[in-house]
C-alpha cells in the first residue's frame, strides 16, 4: 500500500472531472501524522467508520481534513466538512449534516429522511467533526447514513468513540517527542514532528526563528514539557515573539511546578493544556482577557460588529475591540476567516470551554448572556421588515449567524424568557422559511409554549409557525397557529397581521381541497388589508394566485399576478417578484402564450438562485421543460425535466396537484419525439446536472465561470459593497442595507481599491457598468 493519498480508488468509485466539497483549504502546513495517515487511509479501503479519537487539542481536526483532502478525489461526490462544535442541541445534527451538503430543509419532507434519500445513491466522504457533546445524536445519524447509503464513508472526530456497529477506532496522540537531553544532531532533531510543528510556527510569528545549537535543549524541554500537544505548541511558539525560548520553559516550568508539589510527576495532558493555555492568557493585558472570556456567549463564528456590540464595556470601549481581536489572532487565542468575504472570528472549541471557565470566574456570565440575547433580539427586530425589501443580503447574514442566534434561543428556553425567544424566533421567519422549515416549527412549538410576550409578537409567532406547516404541505397543522394568529391581530387591533394570518389560512384550506372556505377568508383578508401595507396587499394576491391555480381559473392568476408583480417589483419585495413572476410564467404556458412565458420564467428563475430558494427551483426548472416541449426541443425538455425531479428530491417537495397534468403532458411529448430509451437517457443527464448547471441550461446560459473583467478578485460581499457604491450608496447607507457596520463598510471600499488598484468610488463605479463585471 504505497500509493500516494491522492490516488487511492475505491471499489466502484471514478475519479470525478472536477472535486467537489467544501473541505476549508490548510492555512498553515501540516506536520507529521505519518502513521495516522497511513492507518486511516488502510482502515477506510476496508471499513465505512473511522474514527479518529483523541483528547481536546492533540489535532484530530486538522488531521480528518487532511486526509479527506487527499481520499476525496476518490470519490465522485467528493469530501465534506460537518463541525459540530458550534451546535449544542441534539436535534440539529441531521440538520448540521444537511447544511454542509448545502441540502436544504424547505418542503415536506423531515431533515433526516430528506438526508437520507439525497445520500442513498452518493459516492462520498462525509468528515463529522467534534462529536463528544452529542455522541448520541451523532452516533444515531452516522449509523442510519451508513445503513441508507452504501456509497457514504465516514471519518469521525471526538473524544470518545461512537460505539456504533462497525466502527474502526484510530487513537490520535501527541506529537511525536524528541528524545530527553537533546543528544540528537540537528538534522535528526529537526525531523522530530514536535520540534518541527514549534520550529515552524515559531518562524512564521517572529519571521526569524531558527533551530540552533544555542537553542536546541529550550526547544526540547519545551515540546516535552508540553508533551507534544498540538494547540499547547502553537501557544508557546507564537510568544517567540516577545521571550526567547528559555523564558518561555523558564515561565511554563513555573506554572507546572505548582500543579505538582515541585515533583517532577508528570501532568495529566489534559492538565498540560489548560495550563499551557492558562500560562498564555495571563500574559495577555487586562483589556484582551476580558474581550476573550466574553466571545465565548457566541456559540459560532462572530464579526467585528458582534463583538463591539456585546463585549465591549468602559474597560473596552468599542473603538477598540478591533485592535484587541487582532492580538488576539495574532497569539492563536482566537481564529479568523473569511465566511463570504466577510472576515469573521472563532474559537477553538477547547478555548472556549476555557473561556467560559474564566467568564464565570470574572462573574460575568449572566451579564455578557443577556447582553448577547438583547443584541441578536434587537437586531432581528430591526431587520425583520426591512429584511423581506433585501432579502438576498439578510439570509447571508442569518447564515452566518444563525448559530449564535441558535445559542440565544437556547438560552431563552432554558431561563423561561419566553418575550425574548418568541420575538427572535418570528423575526428569523425569512430563514425558517427559505432554508430550515422543520427546525423552524420545533423552537416555534417550544417557545410559544413559554409564558410571556405581548400578544402582537406572540400573534406574529402564531402565523410564522402556520406558514412553515403550509410549506410542509400540512394544512391540518397549519389550522391552529394561524388561528392563534388571527385571534391575537383582532385583539391587538393589528391588521397588518390579520391580513397575512388569513392570507394564508386560505393557502391552507386550498391546499386541504376546501376552495369556498378559501375564497371566504381571501375576501376577509382583502377586507382588512391596510393600503399602506404592501406585504398584506401581496399576501392577499398570492392567495388569489394560489386559488385560481387550483380551480383552473386562468383569467383570476394573471389579474392577481399582474398586480402583484407590479407591487412587487415596487417595494423592492423579492420573494414575493419570484412569486408573481412564476405565477404569470405558468398561467402564459398554460394557455400556450409561450413568448411571454419564457422571460418571465428566467427571470423568476434568476430571482429564485438568488435567494437559493430550492421550492421555487423545483418548480421552475419543471415549467421551463414543460416550454421547451411545446417548442418543439425534446432533448432539452427531457433534460430539464429530469433536472427538476431531481430538485424535488432533494429538497423533499410534493408537486402541486395543478402541476401534475402539465409536467406529464410534457414528458409524453418529449418521449414521443426522443423514443423511450433515449428520453431516459436525457432525463437521467439532466438529473446528474446539479442545480447550477440546470438553471444554466433552463436559462441559456454557459457554465458560470469568473469574467475576465476581474469579478473573481473580489469576495462576494465585496461586490455586493461595490454594487452599491456605483449606485451611489454612502457607506452608512450600505452598512444599513447590508446589516454591518460603517467602519466595515468603509473597510471593504478600501480593499476594494486596493484589489482593483483604484483610487475613487467613480471608478468603481465604472468598472461595476463595464460589459465583464454586471455585478
Amino acid at each position: 500500500m504505497n500509493q500516494p493519498m491522492d490516488t487511492i480508488r475505491y471499489p466502484g468509485m471514478a475519479r470525478p472531472a472536477r472535486r467537489s466539497g467544501n473541505l476549508p483549504a490548510e492555512t498553515a502546513s501540516f506536520v507529521g501524522r505519518h502513521r495516522e495517515l497511513g492507518e486511516v487511509r488502510k482502515k477506510l479501503t476496508e471499513a465505512r467508520l473511522v474514527s479518529l479519537v483523541g483528547p481536546g487539542g492533540v489535532g484530530k481536526t486538522r488531521l480528518a481534513v487532511r486526509i479527506a483532502t487527499g481520499l476525496g478525489r476518490g470519490f465522485s461526490g467528493g469530501a465534506w466538512l460537518v463541525e459540530l462544535a458550534e451546535i449544542g442541541d441534539p436535534a440539529l445534527v441531521s440538520q448540521a449534516v444537511m447544511t454542509a451538503l448545502n441540502l436544504r430543509d424547505q418542503a415536506a419532507a423531515e431533515p433526516l429522511a430528506l438526508l437520507l434519500a439525497y445520500l442513498r445513491d452518493q459516492e462520498l466522504l462525509l468528515v463529522v467533526d467534534n462529536c463528544e457533546h452529542l455522541l448520541g445524536a451523532a452516533a444515531q445519524v452516522v449509523t442510519e447514513v451508513l445503513r441508507a447509503a452504501p456509497g457514504v464513508r465516514v471519518i469521525a472526530t471526538s473524544r470518545e468513540p461512537l460505539s456504533v456497529a462497525g466502527e474502526h477506532v484510530v487513537p490520535v496522540p501527541p506529537l511525536e517527542l524528541p528524545a530527553p537531553g537533546a543528544t540528537e544532531p540537528l538534522a535528526r532533531l529537526r525531523q522530530n514532528e514536535a520540534v518541527m510543528l514549534f520550529t515552524q510556527r515559531a518562524a512564521a510569528a517572529s519571521g526569524g526563528f531558527e533551530l540552533a545549537a544555542s537553542n536546541r535543549a529550550a526547544v526540547v524541554d519545551l515540546c516535552r514539557r508540553l508533551d507534544g500537544l498540538p494547540l499547547a505548541i502553537e501557544l508557546a511558539a507564537v510568544r517567540t515573539r516577545v521571550l526567547s525560548v528559555e523564558q518561555i520553559v523558564a515561565r511554563l516550568a513555573d506554572r507546572f511546578a505548582l500543579l505538582t508539589g515541585g515533583g517532577r510527576a508528570a501532568l495529566p495532558r489534559h492538565q498540560t493544556l489548560r495550563t499551557t493555555i492558562e500560562w498564555s492568557h495571563d500574559l495577555l493585558p487586562g483589556r484582551e482577557r476580558a474581550v476573550l472570556r466574553r466571545v465565548c456567549a457566541f456559540a459560532g463564528r462572530f464579526t467585528l460588529d458582534d463583538v463591539e456590540a456585546v463585549c465591549a464595556s468602559p474597560d473596552v470601549p468599542a473603538g477598540q475591540v478591533l485592535d484587541v481581536l487582532a492580538s488576539l489572532v495574532d497569539k492563536s487565542m482566537v481564529t479568523k476567516e473569511d465566511a463570504k468575504g466577510l472576515a469573521c472570528y472563532r474559537l477553538h472549541e477547547t478555548m472556549r470551554e476555557f473561556a467560559r471557565l474564566k467568564l464565570d470566574e470574572a462573574g460575568e456570565t449572566e451579564t455578557t448572556e443577556s447582553r448577547c440575547t438583547g443584541y441578536y433580539r434587537s437586531t432581528c427586530a430591526r431587520s425583520a421588515f426591512e429584511g423581506r425589501y433585501r432579502l438576498p443580503e439578510w439570509l447571508d447574514w442569518a447564515d452566518l449567524e444563525i448559530d449564535n442566534v441558535r445559542a440565544v434561543l437556547r438560552r431563552c428556553l432554558t431561563h423561561a424568557d419566553g418575550a425574548s425567544g418568541i420575538e427572535l424566533a418570528a423575526c428569523m421567519g425569512w430563514y425558517w422559511i427559505t432554508r430550515a422549515t422543520t427546525e423552524g416549527m420545533r423552537w416555534l412549538d417550544e417557545l410559544l409554549a413559554c409564558p410571556g410576550c405581548d400578544t402582537q409578537a406572540r400573534g406574529w409567532a402564531y402565523f410564522v409557525r402556520g406558514f412553515l406547516a403550509v410549506l410542509k404541505a400540512d394544512p391540518v397543522a397549519a389550522y391552529p397557529p394561524l388561528q392563534a394568529a388571527v385571534a391575537a391581530a383582532r385583539q391587538a387591533g393589528q391588521p397588518a397581521l390579520l391580513s397575512e394570518a388569513l392570507s394564508m389560512a386560505a393557502n391552507a384550506y386550498n391546499l386541504a381541497g376546501d376552495h369556498a372556505t378559501s375564497r371566504c377568508l381571501i375576501d376577509e383578508a382583502q377586507a382588512a388589508t391596510d393600503p399602506a401595507y404592501p406585504a398584506g396587499q401581496l399576501a392577499v394576491l398570492q392567495a388569489r394566485c394560489l386559488a385560481g391555480s387550483f380551480e383552473a381559473d386562468s383569467d383570476a392568476v394573471r389579474a392577481a399576478a399582474t398586480e402583484g408583480a407590479r407591487l412587487a417589483e415596487q417595494t423592492g419585495d423579492t420573494y414575493a417578484l419570484e412569486m408573481m413572476l412564476l405565477n404569470l410564467g405558468s398561467v402564459a404556458l398554460l394557455t400556450g402564450e409561450l413568448d411571454e412565458a419564457k422571460p418571465l420564467l428566467a427571470r423568476s428563475l434568476r430571482i429564485a438562485r438568488q435567494i437559493d430558494d430550492r421550492v421555487a427551483q423545483f418548480y421552475l426548472l419543471g415549467d421551463l421543460g414543460c416550454h421547451a416541449a411545446r417548442r418543439g426541443q425534446p432533448r432539452l425538455a427531457a433534460q430539464l425535466l429530469g433536472a427538476a425531479d431531481a430538485a424535488r428530491k432533494e429538497v423533499g417537495a410534493n408537486v402541486m396537484p395543478f402541476k401534475v397534468s402539465s409536467l406529464a403532458q410534457a414528458e409524453a411529448s418529449a418521449t414521443a419525439a426522443l423514443g423511450a430509451t433515449r428520453f431516459k437517457a436525457e432525463f437521467e443527464a439532466g438529473g446528474r446536472l446539479g442545480r447550477d448547471a440546470a438553471m444554466d441550461l433552463a436559462l441559456g446560459t454557459p457554465a458560470r465561470e469568473a469574467g475576465p473583467g476581474g469579478t473573481e478578485v473580489l469576495g462576494k460581499r465585496e461586490l455586493d459593497v461595490a454594487r452599491l457604491v456605483a449606485g451611489g450608496l454612502t457607506n452608512r447607507q450600505i452598512g444599513a442595507r447590508l446589516f454591518i457596520s460603517e467602519r466595515t463598510v468603509d473597510s471593504h471600499v478600501r480593499s476594494i481599491l486596493n484589489k482593483l488598484g483604484f483610487s475613487s468610488r467613480a471608478q468603481i463605479a465604472a468598472w461595476v457598468a463595464g460589459p465583464d463585471n454586471a455585478v
